[in-house]
């Protein structure tokens, strides 16, 4: 197939133009990153605003890792990350099968209870008193419980499971397979974009907890990452012109953006690729 002068003047425009835009899009990024390296001197020279530092140093991230809280808040974050998103999934995986099965007694009535709740939730004050005679309030459990199964990927991951082959289900009913089995021994090893799309989405959410934490945790020692950065970006704001804070301001801001972002920007790139199959086929489907 022969491609002709205008179809290449369209690519190379078109090629051109998302260049443009990818550069727009990784600039903010750069720039963080850039600023979190350089020396504060190189900044203060550079009137606040530098993208390639000449010279690079850790002091803003060798300061936010010898302060106190912060290892103890990553741990936090690392464990609601890992065991909270683990509970999302199961759980998420054990409402969604049921409810994809034609079978199910009920199913209609089921799911519209379950999308009601999507617009009629039942409000702060409510769930804060359920946690709290829950006996959760000061544990990670309420950090992770009250957000266990996000409706929105519960239907994602129901829509997902209805466009597998319904012969698969009969040929494992005949050969005696109970649902467990046919749920985790079937539909689980077919569905592996979609739990992996689903289980990002609940990972960064869990990563990015800020708001349960404020409700329910008071516990210094329970506090999140998220939590301890925004302290930090405050005492860094209190204490501007203390001339006793070796590490400079603008640099620890940025140090603290990059340590809270770090995590979901390595995981994301390994994940990326199954989005499209994973969403889009349990999205578009529903």
């Amino acid at each position: 197939m022969v491609i002709g002068r205008g179809e290449r003047v369209t690519g190379a425009a078109i090629n051109l133009i998302l260049c443009f835009v990818g550069i727009i899009s990784l600039f903010p990024l750069l720039f963080v990153v850039s600023m979190s390296l350089t020396p504060y001197g190189e900044v203060i020279k550079n009137g606040g605003f530098l993208v390639i530092p000449k010279s690079i140093t850790f002091e803003a991230y060798k300061y936010l890792f010898q302060t106190k809280e912060l290892p103890q808040a990553m741990m936090v974050s690392v464990f609601t990350a890992t065991v909270g998103t683990a509970i999302n999934l199961l759980l998420t995986m054990l409402g969604a099968y049921p409810l994809s099965r034609k079978t199910l007694p009920g199913r209609t009535t089921i799911l519209f209870l379950i999308v009601f709740t999507m617009l009629f939730s039942g409000g702060l004050v409510p769930t804060y008193l359920l946690v709290k005679s829950l006996g959760m309030l000061n544990t990670l459990w309420a950090l992770i419980i009250p957000s266990a199964v996000a409706t929105y990927n519960l239907l994602i991951m129901k829509t997902f499971f209805e466009g597998l082959p319904e012969e698969l289900f009969e040929s494992a009913r005949i050969d005696g397979a109970s649902d467990l089995t046919i749920l985790f021994r079937i539909v689980v090893p077919l569905s592996v974009p979609s739990l992996l799309t689903i289980g990002l989405f609940y990972a960064v959410s869990n990563w990015n907890s800020f708001f349960t934490a404020v409700l329910y945790i008071t516990d210094a020692n329970l506090n999140p990452l998220q939590i301890v950065v925004r302290k930090l970006l405050l005492l860094s704001n209190s204490v501007e012109n203390n001339t006793d804070i070796v590490v400079p301001t603008p640099t620890l801001q940025m140090a603290a953006v990059i340590i809270a972002s770090l995590p979901v920007l390595i995981v994301y790139p390994f994940i990326q690729k199954h989005f499209t199959k994973g969403v889009l086929i349990g999205a578009v489907k529903g």
